[in-house]
């Protein structure tokens, strides 16, 4: 999907739930939040959180977490990066629509494109990913390389006002 996606944590987040929140771009938790993979448990594999988890955090805690099953609380998960903010539980979901106002505020074709390049660059050598964005060869940064929005920016910015973004 190329469309940023904000995921507000209220709760307990385990399981597939914590696999959703580690395919979503920005993840805020509420300070009572509290993380767990506790698969191995049950005699299975957190399948998509073995995949993402030790490519957003360190190796080790990754493994420690998918191997025990340990729980870990706002603070902890933050810390290890997996959580972007800790905010009060009753200013939760304010902060998280203040959160995609902004992002929504942004150009969409730019979005798009930086969600393509993300993903498709992360197993990419960093050479060829940028040979990649020079030559036009994904789809979204072709689309806003000869788009109008490309233009608006610049000429906002020269003009110094604000830009008016289309989505084309």
């Amino acid at each position: 999907m190329n469309k940023p996606v904000v995921c507000a944590v209220n709760g307990i987040c385990c399981g597939g739930g914590l696999e959703v929140a580690l395919s979503c771009d920005i993840v805020l938790a509420a300070d009572h939040a509290t993380f767990a993979l506790p698969e191995i448990r049950s005699g299975t594999v957190a399948d998509a959180a073995s995949i993402k988890l030790p490519k957003r955090i360190p190796y080790h805690i990754a493994m420690e977490l998918l191997l025990t099953g340990r729980w870990v609380d706002a603070g902890e998960a933050h810390r290890w990066g997996f959580v972007n903010q800790v905010v009060p539980a009753g200013e939760l979901m304010a902060r998280a629509r203040e959160m995609a106002d902004l992002i929504a505020d942004g150009p969409p074709l730019v979005m798009a494109a930086i969600k393509e390049v993300v993903r498709e660059a992360e197993d990419m050598k960093f050479q060829d990913a940028l040979n990649r964005i020079t030559r036009r060869q994904f789809a979204t940064v072709d689309t806003l390389y000869g788009s109008e929005d490309m233009m608006e920016g610049f000429n906002a910015f020269a003009e110094k006002r604000d830009p008016v973004w289309k989505g084309k």
